[in-house]
């Protein structure tokens, strides 16, 4: 499978991963800051949540790398949590506010 075609598949993974809080998926809304594909097709992704006293701190990573790793092709997945930049609601795609009633 090609790289750029993996990538795609994992960002489609991680749309079915929401915010329990918040009734929108946690790319759409904006916690995902970089995915990262090698030649071997390790994946590695970069995200943040809500604030750091999130509820789904512990287990909401977890959920995304076990999803990842179940897409074929993939060798390993490792999710980093940061906070930097601190996510605020500018982050949110035009999608996710139309949802939440922002917009």
């Amino acid at each position: 499978m090609d790289k750029n075609i993996l990538k795609d598949t994992v960002t489609e993974v991680i749309k079915t991963c929401y915010d329990p809080e918040i009734p929108v998926d946690i790319y759409t809304l904006g916690l995902i800051y970089e995915i990262k594909v090698d030649d071997d097709y390790n994946v590695e992704v970069e995200m943040t949540l809500t604030s750091p006293s999130c509820p789904v701190a512990e287990t909401l990573p977890v959920e995304v790398e076990d999803k990842i790793k179940g897409i074929k092709d993939v060798k390993s997945a490792k999710v980093n949590i940061v906070f930097e930049p601190p996510w605020d609601m500018s982050m949110m795609s035009e999608e996710a506010r139309l949802e939440l009633g922002l917009i």
